[in-house]
């Protein structure tokens, strides 16, 4: 089993991104990870503030969209960027903890703003080798 980790995968216009941990928690934050990453580096976002979010869906895939949208929503209303997740997922409910810090744009080099995490290639699943892996698209 590999460690956990996250990626983009190329995709018209948008960007995909795609969690990967050897549980679907870490998959989840993982996504979010790669999705601060098509922002900004997420070496260069301290974790001195914390933020509280909570979700529920009838899925994960739907779970994983609202997630990533509460995020872009923090991001855009707090101006926050998000360098570390705690998720927990039990029966389609969602309670994480984001930590970040205030964008600086001297400090972040921002590449993009994000829109919101959509439906296209969407997909939560526990992989043949044991590992999760959660993606989505954002639009960018």
């Amino acid at each position: 089993m590999g460690s956990k980790h996250w990626e983009h995968f190329p995709h018209e216009a948008d960007m995909g991104i795609r969690g990967i941990g050897s549980t679907r928690d870490e998959a989840f934050e993982q996504a979010a990870l790669a999705m601060t990453a098509v922002i900004t580096d997420p070496a260069q976002v301290s974790a001195v503030e914390m933020v509280e979010i909570t979700r529920q869906a009838p899925d994960d895939e739907l779970l994983l969209v609202d997630w990533l949208n509460a995020l872009v929503y923090e991001t855009a209303t707090r101006k926050l960027l998000f360098s570390r997740f705690e998720v927990q997922v039990k029966d389609h409910v969602l309670t994480a903890r984001a930590f970040g810090e205030p964008m600086d744009t001297a400090k972040h080099h921002m590449a993009v703003e994000i829109k919101g995490a959509t439906y296209t290639a969407l997909r939560v699943a526990q992989e043949s080798n044991g590992e999760w892996v959660a993606q989505c698209v954002v639009d960018v």
